[in-house]
């Protein structure tokens, strides 16, 4: 299991998903990444073990199941999207839309059920087979021949300010080039939130087109890819990715 997975089994978990606590243990046996993060982490939990208890604002609770239930109400009266696999140069594409824009795009890793039930659970709402419509064909093969896409036909307005930040910075990255997830911190304003970034780019909806491939560790290293560190070089060999644009 790559890194990359464990960080989508633990946004699955957050989502609702059975916890598969024994596959989380059985990576953290094997992978020094992990290990050295954990134990970072560990030595947080006891630092924050060790500050005295504060109690909650008393109206904290209500406004947590307040918030729970608004999110379920918008859940299930939410419009649906459509979702369809498309054929590409890289492989089957799994994308969702919504009337004229695209809000899902990734590479098929799973059967086309299970994908569907990624998908829903990354959008939050429900997500119907449909007949990929000639406009969003044609946003794929705009994509391969020319490696970037009309923005204005993709919706990530349900994200984040920061998120949609950091993924519009990320589209500014010139095919064939990368750079790092500090660069992005620090061009979008937030000069020591490259950590966050890399959490906006292991969860974006709409891989491929906010090409997050473009973006890598400080040293150059690719670091993790949802579809797997393979696709991620792949991906930049067939945009031209040339050794020394490394940032």
């Amino acid at each position: 299991m790559r890194c990359c997975d464990v960080e989508a089994l633990w946004d699955e978990m957050r989502e609702g998903v059975q916890p598969r606590s024994e596959h989380v243990l059985a990576h953290l046996r094997g992978c020094k990444t992990c290990q050295d993060l954990y134990e970072q982490f560990e030595g947080v939990a006891y630092c924050l073990s060790c500050l005295p208890i504060v109690e909650p604002p008393q109206n904290l609770v209500p406004r947590i199941l307040e918030h729970i239930k608004t999110y379920r109400e918008r859940f299930k009266s939410a419009e649906p999207d459509s979702i369809a696999r498309i054929s590409s140069p890289l492989g089957t594409l799994v994308i969702a839309w919504r009337g004229r824009a695209i809000t899902f795009v990734g590479i098929e890793i799973r059967d086309f059920e299970e994908e569907r039930r990624h998908v829903e659970r990354r959008l939050r709402r429900s997500a119907l087979p449909a007949d990929a419509p000639a406009w969003v064909k044609d946003a794929v093969k705009q994509w391969f021949r020319t490696w970037r896409v009309d923005l204005s036909s993709i919706d990530i307005s349900e994200l984040t300010e920061f998120e949609r930040a950091a993924l519009r910075k990320a589209a500014e990255i010139p095919p064939g080039e990368v750079r790092s997830y500090g660069w992005i911190a620090r061009e979008i304003g937030h000069p020591h939130a490259a950590r966050a970034v890399g959490q906006v780019m292991a969860r974006n909806p709409v891989s491929l087109f906010f090409p997050c491939h473009r973006v890598v560790a400080t040293s150059g290293r690719l670091h993790n890819y949802g579809a797997g560190l393979e696709i991620k070089a792949r991906i930049l060999k067939m945009e031209g990715f040339r050794e020394s644009t490394k940032a």
